[in-house]
């Protein structure tokens, strides 16, 4: 939504690293070291941002979530990470479930809402 070109040029000509988190739903500016894709299923990602994504990260609300997080896999790089996250409200139900598919499914990691166990929204 913003042009990110000048702030992230300038802070890689300082030697820091950029890093953005994105649903992909618009084009992405900007020089960046990683890009974590992480989409939202009331707006699609455009087609360019999935072969830049370093990272595929899905949030599990339930069951059909994981059919879903695989549509969205079989668009990356083969070198790109997955991660199936539960859904906070859900973890409960859902970190099961996600750890029975990784299991037999071994591209894919697990990961938390690591904010919402520090209270950081």
């Amino acid at each position: 939504m913003y042009d990110l070109e000048e702030l992230t040029t300038g802070l890689q000509k300082a030697n820091i690293r950029t890093h953005i988190e994105t649903s992909g739903a618009y084009q992405l500016t900007g020089k960046w070291n990683w890009i974590t894709l992480s989409p939202k299923k009331f707006k699609a990602p455009i087609d360019a941002i999935f072969k830049q994504a370093h990272e595929l990260k899905i949030i599990v609300f339930n069951k059909s979530d994981i059919e879903w997080a695989e549509a969205h896999a079989a668009n990356v790089k083969s070198t790109c990470a997955l991660y199936l996250q539960p859904e906070w409200e859900k973890r409960d139900q859902m970190q099961p479930l996600i750890l029975d598919f990784i299991r037999k499914n071994t591209k894919w990691r697990i990961s938390v809402q690591t904010h919402k166990y520090l209270g950081v929204d």
